[in-house]
This record gives structure tokens, sequence and C-alpha cells, in this order.
């Protein structure tokens, strides 16, 4: 299991990595607490992009031990305007919001 929730974090930190054509942007903030049973992370770089993910194990020692996750990330588009998507991510899946996302229409 302590496998999994530094698996998740570095995933989520390898999310957070500006890509090539951002090779200027440096890291202006990072913070790290990973523990046996949970994490969290937060990290800002000069560029404008932020992301930020705490999770923990749900049910520990039973035979629907889970990790639960939380989160946020945001970037600055092309077009200037600066995207976010906060999430959860749980037995239920992976579920992201955020208001340039489209939404399921209800029935």
């Amino acid at each position: 299991m302590k496998f999994v929730i530094v698996f998740v974090a570095l995933f989520g930190l390898a999310l957070a990595a500006p890509p090539q054509e951002y090779k200027d942007a440096v890291v202006t903030r990072q913070d790290a607490d990973v523990g046996p049973e949970s994490y969290q992370y937060a990290v800002e770089s000069s560029d404008g992009k932020s992301a930020s993910e705490e999770g923990h194990i749900e049910n520990l020692g039973k035979e629907d031990e889970a990790i639960a996750v939380k989160g946020q990330y945001s970037y600055v588009g092309p077009d200037g305007v600066t995207y976010t998507v906060t999430y959860i991510a749980d037995k239920n899946g992976f579920q992201p919001q955020g208001a340039h996302l489209p939404v399921e229409p209800k029935l």
C-alpha cells in the first residue's frame, strides 16, 4: 500500500512538471508530506501552474481498503485564461470538475 501512495504522489508531481515549451519556468513553491497512511503535496511554478493533492487510506486493514484522493491543478492556457480543475478519486473513480469541462446533461 505504501507503494501505491508513493506512486500516486510521484504521478501527481510528474503531471505538475512543466512541458518542454516552458523551459524557463522555475518551481516557486514545493511542499510534500508522505506518510504510511496518507500524503499531501503542493507545487507552484513561475509560469502560473499549480497543483496540490492529498490522499489517505479508507477502511485501513479491511477487505475494502482503498485510497481516497482530492486535489486541484491550474494552468494558464494559450488564450491567457487560467484554467482550474478540482477532482476527487476514490472507489467511485476519477471525478474532475472545472468551469471549462463539459458536464453530463441531467436526464
